[in-house]
């Protein structure tokens, strides 16, 4: 995976902004959002507690890098009746699914820049 796998699903350039365009730390921050992620998919269940919880904590780490359709879906998810959060919560897992998918084509493409410099 490369730049040339993006979706346009996170808008690396807050991430950059955010990092002040340390490659380095850049890699960490990432990397902390991929296990995190891990932990909070779990947690998408409406049945299971706290998953609104989770979902305020996505939203906050999404925006962080630059997830922008991420942390709006999670925001809807967040703020729906019960009744439709099963909907809401499968439209969260695919955007974080995509989220997921350009941080590993990103981090892809910091290795590569780290074994050309």
């Amino acid at each position: 995976m490369s730049r040339r796998d993006l979706s346009g699903a996170v808008d690396f350039s807050v991430l950059d902004r955010m990092v002040g365009g340390d490659d380095a730390v850049a890699e960490e921050v990432l990397e902390l959002f991929v296990e995190q992620a891990a932990m909070w998919s779990a947690m998408l269940d409406p049945k299971a507690d706290g998953w609104r919880d989770a979902l305020h904590t996505i939203r906050g780490a999404a925006a962080g890098i630059g997830a922008g359709a991420l942390a709006e879906v999670c925001q809807a998810a967040e703020t729906a009746d019960q009744a439709v959060a099963s909907a809401g919560l499968e439209r969260v897992r695919d955007a974080l699914n995509q989220a997921l998918a350009d941080v590993a084509a990103w981090r892809h493409e910091l290795m590569l820049r780290g074994l050309r410099a």
